[in-house]
C-alpha cells in the first residue's frame, strides 16, 4: 500500500507538468499572438474566418516586430487601451497603407475583444488596436474586429491608464514584444 502512495506521488508531478505544458500551446499557433507587456504574457487568438486582411496585417507585423517598443498611448478606464501607434501620438501606421473594413455580426465587443483602430472613415484601419476592458455594443459592426484576448487578461487590466475625455496616457506603458507563437520563443 504504501509503494502504491510513493509511486502515486512520484508520477503525479509528471502528470501535471505534462497537463500544465499542453493547457499552454495555443490550438492553432498560427493565429495566436504573444503579446509580452511589463507585467506578463497575453494571449490573443487571431479571426482570420471573419478579418483576413487585417490578421494578414498584424501577422505580418508581428514578423517585422513592428510593435515591439510601441506604447499604449490611449488607455480609457472602462472601456479600452489602444496602441500601435510607433509615434504614440494616435495619428502614426505602419506606412504600409489603410485596410478595407471587415465587420461582422458573428461576433461583439466584448471583454478581451481586439479591434482595429481607425478614423472617421471605416477604411483607414493599419497598424492601431484596441483591446476592450468591457463590453461595448455601440461598437458592434463599426469597427473590424480581428482578435480575442484568451488569457493574460489580467495584465492588460495593469496597463497605465490615461486622463481626460482622450484618455491620452503621459509616459505610456510600452509593448515589451509581440509575436506570433510560430515565432516566439
Amino acid at each position: 500500500m504504501q509503494r502504491r502512495m510513493l509511486l502515486a506521488l512520484l508520477t503525479t508531478p509528471i502528470v501535471m507538468t505534462a497537463r500544465m505544458s499542453e493547457a499552454q500551446t495555443p490550438a492553432d499557433p498560427a493565429n495566436t499572438v504573444y503579446l509580452d507587456l511589463k507585467d506578463g504574457r497575453v494571449v490573443i487568438q487571431l479571426l482570420p474566418d471573419i478579418a483576413p486582411k487585417a490578421v494578414a496585417r498584424v501577422k505580418e507585423l508581428c514578423a517585422k516586430h513592428f510593435y515591439d517598443g510601441v506604447p499604449f498611448h490611449r488607455v480609457i478606464e472602462g472601456f479600452m487601451a489602444q496602441g500601435g501607434d510607433p509615434t504614440g501620438t494616435g495619428t502614426g501606421g505602419s506606412g504600409m497603407g489603410t485596410l478595407p473594413a471587415e465587420f461582422t455580426r458573428k461576433r461583439r465587443f466584448l471583454r478581451g475583444t481586439v479591434g482595429a483602430a481607425r478614423t472617421s472613415d471605416p477604411n483607414s484601419a493599419d497598424s492601431q488596436f484596441f483591446i476592450m476592458f468591457a463590453p461595448a455594443p455601440s461598437l458592434d459592426g463599426q469597427y473590424t474586429i480581428w482578435g480575442q484576448v484568451v488569457s493574460g487578461m489580467e495584465f492588460v487590466d495593469k496597463i497605465k491608464r490615461g486622463s481626460g475625455g482622450s484618455g491620452m496616457v503621459s509616459n505610456p506603458d510600452k509593448i515589451v514584444r509581440m509575436r506570433l507563437a510560430t515565432d516566439a520563443k
